[in-house]
């Protein structure tokens, strides 16, 4: 069987990832640190359901608990992949204002040791996260890949940023192929607790007010993990990987109004949710929305679950792990 690499494999899009790849027939092996910037006791969890599913069907996962900036990477390099597919970083806008060094650490440093082993391994596909975030506030509308992307408005923007032109270096002196994708609001089942949906449904469930920034003015694409995932693996599907370093927009492909999201969460709780509007925070763009025909044009990726229907999901998934049934 063929066998991917997949970094933040307790991750909430790494989960899904290496299910994902699980059930396509693949060998799975997983590489993270979990770091304490939100619950391990999550991140535990979300490895469980990797492994439930390895077992279900008899396909091979192995998890290894090391950091980026560790000598994993010298055991690694024994094992023959096929692909790799690096998502692990440290995440969040707003912690990036807290602790830019972190960022430094995993998002540069950690990075560069995934080029170096994806180069050493010869490794002709290779997928990694970059970011929406990339985007200021001078881009256009709908977000293009062929924006310049030189006014960052956050530390972790930036930081993206230069993954993608160290991705465009390794491509021009060492012959690395890369794609990029520039992930848009991901929401789904196993979020992210630092992250709008979760935090809202949260408050939902505890009776709490929320905040809401720049006074609901703010709009983002809001992206369903399902298509999130069905984009990462259909290019695997392709029988020719792109040459070169590449970036992709990958996101539903429409603006929503943040309250109307906040309507969304409201009608599949049946609370109505207390609001505090402050003001925007530094680091945030107002709006987000995907151009994604270059991704459409290389693999027919069309994002196929609307709102209702990908909260409807996120909240029963959130009543059941937080046993909120009973």
């Amino acid at each position: 069987m063929p066998r991917v690499l997949i970094t933040g494999a307790a991750g909430f899009i790494g989960m899904h990832t290496a299910i994902r790849f699980l059930k396509e027939g693949w060998d799975v092996v997983g590489l993270d640190n979990l770091n304490d910037y939100y619950d391990v006791g999550l991140k535990h969890d979300r490895i469980n359901q990797i492994v439930k599913c390895s077992d279900s069907i008899q396909s091979s996962f192995q998890i290894i608990y090391e950091d980026l900036n560790s000598k994993v990477w010298e055991r690694l390099y024994q094992v023959e992949f096929k692909a790799v597919v690096h998502l692990a970083a440290q995440a969040g806008v707003r912690y990036s204002l807290e602790n830019p060094t972190a960022y430094l650490e995993s998002n540069i440093f950690g990075f560069q040791k995934v080029l170096d082993f994806v180069k050493l391994k010869r490794i002709k596909r290779f997928v990694y996260a970059s970011s929406s975030s990339v985007y200021g506030k001078d881009s256009k509308q709908p977000f293009s890949e062929n924006e310049s992307c030189n006014s960052p408005e956050s530390y972790y923007a930036a930081t993206k940023k230069a993954n993608e032109l160290m991705a465009y270096s390794y491509s021009r002196t060492f012959d690395v192929s890369s794609i990029g994708l520039r992930f848009f609001t991901v929401y789904g089942p196993w979020g992210r607790p630092d992250m709008a949906p979760m935090l809202f449904a949260s408050s939902a469930f505890n009776n709490e007010a929320i905040k809401v920034y720049n006074h609901g003015k703010q709009k983002r694409d809001f992206t369903y993990i399902d298509d999130i995932v069905e984009g990462i693996i259909g290019l695997f599907k392709m029988e020719q990987f792109p040459s070169g370093a590449e970036v992709y927009n990958i996101g539903n492909g429409e603006s929503v109004n943040l309250m109307d999201f906040i309507e969304e969460i409201e009608n599949n709780t049946s609370v109505k949710l207390k609001k505090d509007f402050i003001e925007a925070q530094k680091g945030d763009v107002e709006e987000t929305y995907a151009d994604t025909s270059k991704l459409y044009r290389l693999s027919s990726f069309r994002s196929k679950t609307d709102l209702s229907l990908g909260i409807k999901q996120f909240i029963s998934w959130y009543k059941d792990y937080y046993q909120l049934n009973k």
